[in-house]
């Protein structure tokens, strides 16, 4: 008897002291630096470490926001965007060739540009770019917006394309243009993001391009229930790699609301597939609150321009700014579900101070450990933290606990517990590289800038 006395006495400690040690690391690592950028970035795991593994002065001009957007692996290379000036260079041993393999003219102010990126190595062993810009008549950067909401007409952006390319060598030939969606009225929320999805169709974010100040651009895929058509905005679209649409589609038959995976998305920087179960996931950006992690089934309504969040987005009187969270709206009515086929649901997480949420990536890979296995991870622009989300057991929410139980950070402190990395600068994407590891694409000391996560003793 007095032996399992004993031995329960030593679990007992050594529970105690796991904890003990454990919590210590946690306050250690929430009382380092705090800043967007730390001059040596984190993560709040000790066997991992974070390495700045490539870094390039790629210039901004005014109205253009960070040249850094996203980036994909070719092989072990890296393929990379410069938003601003239409270039996809490729960096091969650490050293980018001096030639990009593609320029392309891009209207660039504020969220225009080049903006998207994915590969796919087809059954006759071509390797296949798919490439999302806003494409100008003119030179780069030709487009006048005063506002975020209007643009001058004589900018000639002619809207944000689609366009499949073949690599040969190292260039970037044959273009076919798979989609023409618009960019208008303002240079905002143009979303970008594409991805090739497990059943190897291509997927397609776009914004809602503020189509909410006119009549005409107010469509019924913002919720507008007497809005005009659907035109592309404002959702996840779904083709095949030449551009096709999927049988009858989810929403309708016609053009574009065969194209419709899911609608009522205000903005996304971020989409990707659960390994597991092949569901697909987006991150929304709200205005002045209430961004947005969603399970996107299809027909999937995330209930833009008449919730975001849990609220209703409503201007504040006499202030010139965003909109601001409203009454809340647990249960939204008078959406559009064209038909019955557009179902809604509330986000499984929302940070309702806005942090600019960016990249998410399953982590698809044991190399940082079998306890991130398969795990979602986010990333956000203006924090420079990378957040990291646990599944349910069916993997259709997250496992949430303390404060983040309700699936609302309503402050900066409650996001400790959630908190993976920081101190990256602007974080634009994250990948999984082919060597199983995680890389980070930010703007970070003023430059573009690649991280790369890996455990001690590797990097």
């Amino acid at each position: 008897m007095w032996i399992l006395l004993l031995l329960l006495v030593i679990l007992v400690y050594l529970l105690t002291n796991f904890a003990s040690a454990e919590s210590k690391t946690q306050e250690i690592f929430q009382k380092s630096c705090r800043n967007i950028e730390c001059k040596a970035p984190l993560v709040k795991d000790p066997d991992l470490n974070v390495k700045l593994l490539y870094q390039i002065d790629f210039k901004a001009g005014p109205n253009e926001l960070s040249p850094a957007s996203t980036m994909t692996f070719l092989g072990d290379d890296i393929l990379i965007l410069n938003k601003n000036n239409g270039t996809i260079y490729r960096i091969k041993n650490g050293t980018m060739l001096d030639t990009p393999l593609l320029d392309v003219n891009v209207a660039n102010e504020r969220e225009r540009g080049l903006l998207g990126i994915a590969y796919y190595k087809d059954n006759r062993s071509v390797d296949n770019i798919f490439v999302y810009f806003t494409e100008t008549q003119q030179n780069d950067g030709t487009d006048i917006c005063h506002t975020n909401t209007y643009c001058e007409p004589s900018g000639n952006a002619v809207g944000n394309r689609v366009y499949k390319y073949e690599l040969d060598n190292n260039r970037l030939v044959n273009p076919k243009l798979l989609l023409h969606l618009p960019a208008a009225p303002g240079p905002s929320h143009n979303g970008g993001v594409i991805k090739i999805g497990p059943d190897k169709n291509l997927y397609v974010a776009i914004g809602d391009l503020t189509g909410f100040v006119n009549d005409s651009t107010s469509t019924r895929a913002q919720n507008y229930k007497n809005g005009s058509s659907p035109d592309g905005r404002a959702g996840i679209l779904r083709i095949t790699q030449d551009g096709n649409a999927i049988e009858d589609g989810i929403l309708g038959k016609e053009f574009p609301m065969n194209l419709y995976y899911a609608y009522g998305i205000r903005n996304s920087f971020g989409i990707d597939f659960d390994p597991i179960t092949g569901n697909l996931w987006d991150t929304e950006n709200g205005p002045a609150y209430g961004d947005e992690l969603n399970l996107v089934k299809p027909g999937f309504n995330s209930g833009w321009g008449t919730v975001q969040g849990i609220w209703k987005p409503t201007e504040v009187e006499g202030v010139n700014s965003d909109l601001a969270a409203g009454d809340k709206l647990l249960h939204p009515k008078d959406l559009v579900d064209f038909g019955g086929k557009g179902k809604y649901s509330v986000p499984e997480f929302i940070w309702n101070e806005t942090i600019g949420v960016t990249a998410i990536k399953f982590l698809n890979s044991d190399k940082l450990g079998k306890n991130y296995e398969n795990d979602l991870f986010v990333g956000c622009y203006k924090l420079g933290m990378i957040f990291h989300f646990d599944l349910n057991k069916d993997r259709t929410g997250l496992k949430l606990d303390a404060l983040l139980k309700d699936k609302i950070a309503n402050n900066i402190q409650e996001l400790q517990d959630i908190t993976f990395s920081k101190g990256l600068g602007k974080i634009t994407d994250i990948k999984v590289g082919p060597d199983g590891y995680m890389y980070v694409l930010s703007k970070y000391m003023k430059k573009l800038t690649i991280f790369k996560i890996a455990p001690k003793g590797l990097i």
